[in-house]
């Protein structure tokens, strides 16, 4: 048996191709949109991809199952156990095989077996794997968004992403009996979880890429609990904010998304076409750096600089799918990492973008302030800061008398900020200050002045208090 593992440090993403070297057969589980990695090591290894699955609806990042199956023949396995609701419209498919607990199939030697395993969302199913030609007891579980190292997935996306009332609670009870029925399993199984530190799908989950049952049962706060009503109250205590675009991939990985083959190619635009862009309001996100932004950028696009691995979730954060997106890139040759990085999170509609050159004339800088300065002006009437960073960071720690709105619904909640007075934007290193100013001058703010330094910084400088 060959079991690969491939890793998206960007979405905090993990997929894996396990083979069958006698037999040529392979089975990737959860796979990225990107194929091409599968598709490289398959052939290195001399493998057919012949079966592809993915352990339920993903809210993160949009499924590669279909693109994989249309570029290798693959049959589609795919979780037949949730309501009218968590149903794939695509599932009568030629090519699809709905799979009930229970059921099994083989990729050559290799037999999975499928546990329904309810709690992050109804459907949710994990895979044991046995390697048949030389065990007869599985060797691992490939848990999803099920158990994770140090952490189990969170209930309650069903209600604050997409929507569904009332359901985080029966998620959490679920997630309960599923994480008791992995209290009978052997310690010995390995376990492969769907996210690593970073994810969203949980609030403490490991930078360890794999760990053992047995390891999680000592050590992993989720098997330490014993009564029903506790582990409720723990699991849904302190989750992350749901980025909004959770609803978004949950849409389209239900529905099934469309293939990157079949998606217009962007053109490159003039500066004409940006400045009209802006007039009309349509949605332009500058990628470049924050020092160029700061230094020139047009007013009315949002600096969303792509020089880290978290853009591509800020942009999620804050793009409309419903209307085309506009790029202004850092460098014409980050276009195709960038598609692929927009294609992940399903930024499918996308007529151009520009090259850095339209910035070289007839822009505006972004006013920047440091800790220093502004606790000398601080005292003075008529500043605003605005703490843009996420609920526990705000708790651990602000600036006396901050006002506390998450970067994600700043566009929801422009209304709490004073348009005749100064605003000042912060965060914990700069990045998602310079964002929100960015965002609050594309949104009509005149007095907006990003903090370009980090906590560090500011908390010396500055008064904070805790929540």
């Amino acid at each position: 048996m060959l079991l690969k593992y491939f890793y998206d440090e960007k979405l905090a993403q993990a997929s894996y191709l396990v083979g069958c070297v006698a037999t040529g057969e392979a089975l990737v589980v959860d796979p990225a949109r990107n194929v091409a990695p599968y598709l490289r090591l398959a052939e290195q290894h001399g493998l057919r991809i012949t079966h592809v699955t993915e352990t339920h609806i993903h809210a993160d990042f949009v499924s590669g199952s279909r693109e994989l199956a249309a570029a290798t023949g693959a049959s589609i396995y795919l979780s037949d156990m949730g309501d009218a609701n968590w149903k794939y419209a695509y599932a009568d498919q030629p090519n699809v095989i709905l799979v009930r607990d229970g059921d099994a199939w083989k990729v050559g030697n290799i037999q999975v077996e499928v546990m329904h395993t309810p709690g992050h969302t109804p459907e949710h199913i994990a895979f044991l794997i046995t390697d048949t030609a030389g065990a007869n007891r599985p060797i691992g579980v490939f848990t999803g968004d099920f158990l994770f190292v140090g952490d189990v997935g969170r209930p309650d996306l069903l209600e604050e992403a997409a929507g569904y009332k009332g359901t985080k609670e029966i998620g959490a009870r679920q997630q309960f009996q599923t994480v008791q029925r992995f209290q009978q399993l052997p310690d010995y199984l390995q376990i492969w979880p769907g996210h690593g530190a970073g994810s969203a799908c949980g609030k403490a989950l490991g930078a360890i890429p794999s760990t053992t049952l047995g390891y999680e049962k000592l050590f992993n706060p989720a098997f330490q609990f014993s009564d029903e009503n506790a582990f409720v109250t723990w699991l849904l205590d302190g989750q992350p904010e749901a980025p909004k675009y959770f609803a978004q991939m949950k849409k389209v990985n239900k529905l099934g998304p469309a293939l990157l083959g079949e998606l217009p190619q962007p053109a490159n635009f003039d500066r004409k076409t940006l400045d009209a862009a802006v007039e009309d309001g349509c949605q332009v996100f500058d990628l470049r750096n924050r020092g160029q932004f700061a230094a020139g950028h047009v007013p009315g696009t949002i600096n969303v600089p792509a020089d880290t691995d978290s853009y591509i979730t800020y942009l999620g954060w804050l793009v409309d799918y419903e209307r085309p997106v506009y790029l202004v890139l850092p460098s014409v040759d980050k276009l195709q990492s960038i598609q692929a990085d927009l294609h992940s999170i399903g930024i499918d509609y996308m007529p151009g973008y520009f090259s850095p050159e339209v910035m070289l004339h007839n822009t505006q800088a972004l006013p920047v302030i440091t800790a220093k300065e502004l606790a000398r002006r601080l005292p003075q009437n008529g500043i605003t800061v605005v703490d843009v960073r996420g609920r526990s960071e705000y708790a651990e720690g602000h600036i006396v008398g901050a006002r506390h709105i998450p970067l994600g619904y700043l566009a929801d909640r422009l209304n709490e900020l004073p348009r005749e007075s100064t605003v000042v934007t912060q965060c914990a290193s700069g990045y998602r200050s310079q964002i929100a100013a960015s965002l609050l001058q594309a949104r009509g703010f005149e007095n907006i002045i990003t903090l370009n330094e980090g906590v560090e910084r500011w908390s010396e400088l500055l008064p904070t208090e805790k929540a």
